[in-house]
């Protein structure tokens, strides 16, 4: 598969404080990549200096070969990378159909929006039910599916999404993976998504990194991942079955 974007020794601070140290990643066109990681280890600071959110410090960002490093949100967005952000983001006194026509805002193939918005509301019947009422009103699980939906009516080529299952039931993020792994599938979006939920992140996943204190500790393909002893009892609550097989997974570690 064809690198599609790449991160290379990313350093970015706020303020005096380095919140990623040296971060290097890359995502393959079609691919679906996760970032692991517990709360303030860096993962949301990733998505942000990719989108242009956040300036790096140090190091580059490119998107199909071009160089964005620093580049206005605005500018990101119109080349092809959506940013669905943690806590969903969505303009809560606008309707459910304008924040999902906020995501199209610089398409001008209105019949093409047209059918992505069907699309969307086939994908989330709920939606419609509530489609020309404000979004304030929605639950959060239904606001995850509204700020994956407006992700989505940007027709990126490439999908930030950070915590897509934060704050909602078992029942919701099953249907929300759905969609994604629906939407990486059947309409070819790259996907770099970063979870605290490994449970449900890598199992969704190609390739996975693990984020420690700002730095990339592990790093492999996601059989591979889900075998590490370490993976699996701390991050999908599976005890090792031998100290024999902690130790050979931990040999496979990328310590930096």
């Amino acid at each position: 598969m064809t690198e599609v974007l790449r991160a290379s020794n990313v350093e970015t601070m706020y303020g005096r404080v380095m919140a990623i140290r040296g971060i290097s990643l890359t995502v393959k066109e079609g691919s679906v990549v996760t970032v692991m990681g517990s709360n303030g280890a860096g993962k949301t600071t990733i998505l942000k200096t990719i989108s242009g959110a956040l300036d790096p410090f140090k190091g580059q960002v490119e998107f199909e070969g071009r160089d964005i490093t620093a580049l206005d949100p605005d500018v990101i967005a119109r080349v092809g990378i959506a940013h669905s952000p943690e806590g969903r983001e969505v303009f809560s006194l606008l309707s459910v159909k304008d924040n999902l026509m906020m995501g199209a805002y610089c398409r001008k193939d209105r019949d093409e929006v047209a059918r992505d918005l069907e699309k969307v509301l086939g994908w989330f019947p709920v939606l419609r039910t509530f489609l020309e009422k404000q979004a304030i009103y929605l639950s959060g699980g239904q606001q995850q599916m509204l700020a994956l939906g407006r992700a989505f009516m940007q027709r990126p080529r490439v999908m930030l999404l950070d915590e897509p299952s934060l704050g909602l039931s078992p029942l919701l993020i099953s249907e929300i993976f759905q969609i994604i792994k629906r939407i990486n599938v059947e309409e070819g979006v790259t996907m770099l998504l970063v979870e605290q939920n490994a449970s449900v992140a890598l199992p969704a996943a190609d390739f996975g990194y693990v984020l420690e204190t700002g730095r990339i500790v592990m790093e492999g393909e996601r059989d591979v991942l889900m075998k590490s002893a370490d993976i699996r009892e701390f991050y999908l609550g599976i005890k090792a079955e031998s100290a024999r097989g902690d130790r050979r997974w931990k040999a496979r570690k990328t310590w930096r």
